[in-house]
């Protein structure tokens, strides 16, 4: 099949055109650097031309709230109706496990915006949910560093690495449209202080982490909001596999 992948030159893209070329696909990256740009519709009608399923894994380059609410309304319109003219069979997207369970989130807010324009769109769909990735620990350090001190909240957290995260939406892309959205998780529980002082503390980082419970994290202040349900599908790599190939 034709799968085009828009953000396919961003972590998790560049591991989906990957894995999806090795499985015999012809993987498209569609990304501002390769003259795809979903917010002005530059090259979208063209690199959608033929395609069967386009997979939306892109992300707005700011997260302030209404700079995120702008990025994921825009792109996501302009996508959904040039794959409707294009016939493309199956959108598949890439959203955030708990979306809707933290409005206090601008991100959120925004996924979940992106996720009800999907929805509604009247083209066979399938909505990846995942949980935080492991590669996110350094930037979630760095934003919640106040005086040399990493101030997080003890939130419940399931992080899985972005491997199998492409992974799962690769295989979502080659089935069936769920019309619908599926869970993907890791394997562990862990909360997001303890998450992110293992990391820094294998990377020899030697700024301490403060469990703050009124610290916000995207805005808001979960505390098992962002865990998968019962029937997610739980991936393979534990936190301490990823630390030691990574």
């Amino acid at each position: 099949m034709k799968i085009v992948v828009i953000g396919g030159t961003g972590l998790i893209g560049s591991k989906l055109v990957a894995r999806l070329g090795e499985h015999g696909h012809q993987a498209v990256p569609a990304a501002p650097n390769t003259g795809v740009n979903s917010i002005t519709g530059e090259g979208v009608k063209e690199v959608l031309q033929d395609a069967n399923v386009v997979i939306d894994v892109s992300n707005s380059p700011s997260f302030a709230d209404n700079d995120v609410m702008e990025f994921f309304r825009t792109s996501t319109t302009n996508l959904l109706e040039a794959a409707a003219a294009a016939g493309v069979g199956h959108y598949v997207a890439l959203s955030v496990v708990g979306s809707e369970r933290l409005p206090d989130s601008g991100y959120l807010r925004a996924k979940v915006a992106q996720e009800e324009l999907i929805a509604g769109s009247g083209l066979p769909y399938s909505i990846v949910r995942a949980t935080q990735f492991f590669e996110f620990a350094g930037g979630i350090a760095d934003s919640a560093t106040v005086d040399g001190q990493v101030r997080l909240p003890g939130s419940s957290m399931q992080p899985m690495a972005a491997d199998d995260v492409a992974a799962a939406v690769g295989r979502t892309a080659a089935g069936e449209p769920k019309n619908g959205t599926i869970e993907v998780g890791g394997p562990e529980v862990i909360a997001l202080d303890e998450w992110i002082r293992t990391v820094l503390s294998a990377r020899s980082d030697a700024r301490t982490v403060v469990t703050d419970p009124e610290a916000r994290y995207f805005g808001a202040v979960p505390q098992r909001e962002l865990l998968p349900g019962g029937d997610a599908q739980l991936a393979q790599t534990r936190l301490s596999e990823w630390l030691t190939s990574n």
